[in-house]
């Protein structure tokens, strides 16, 4: 009999290799506002794909694009969301790239009401020195672990 243990080590082994074969596709262009916005001159929408994990719960892919301008004032850059059927007991994996490149991952819990929330610091102040950590555009993909139709839900 498989515990609750064995299916969480082989999701985080399955997230892994998702990691890492998705390091080495092309990345699509998205925004992490929902419908179109205009960056740059060019309107982006976020790019969603699902992977079936069971007949029950999937993998939910998200890519959109982060811009973090050189004269931005603000220290943090942030990911949030809210998940309609997130799966309890399962974190949202953040991936963070520039120019094909991984530049952070990170992992945050799901609250109760499905929201998620992730800071990061985009710029540093020390002894009077800017140090811009993120500066230009960035994929950044997030991943849910979701129900695969709500209404199974007992």
């Amino acid at each position: 009999m498989i515990n609750h243990y064995m299916y969480r080590t082989i999701f985080l082994t399955s997230i892994l290799i998702l990691v890492i074969a998705s390091s080495f596709s092309t990345m699509a262009f998205a925004h992490p506002h929902s419908g179109e916005v205009l960056i740059n001159n060019h309107t982006h929408k976020p790019q969603t794909e699902y992977v079936p994990i069971n007949g029950i719960i999937e993998l939910e892919k998200t890519t959109v694009l982060f811009h973090a301008p050189p004269t931005g004032k603000l220290p943090w850059g942030f990911v949030e969301g809210k998940i309609a059927n997130h799966v309890e007991g399962y974190p949202v994996i953040i991936q963070i790239f520039k120019d094909g490149k991984a530049v952070h991952f990170a992992q945050t819990d799901v609250k109760e009401d499905g929201g998620y929330e992730y800071r990061f610091r985009v710029l540093s102040v020390d002894d009077g020195k800017t140090n811009r950590i993120f500066v230009g555009d960035y994929y950044v993909t997030i991943f849910k672990v979701v129900y695969l139709n709500q209404n199974n839900l007992i």
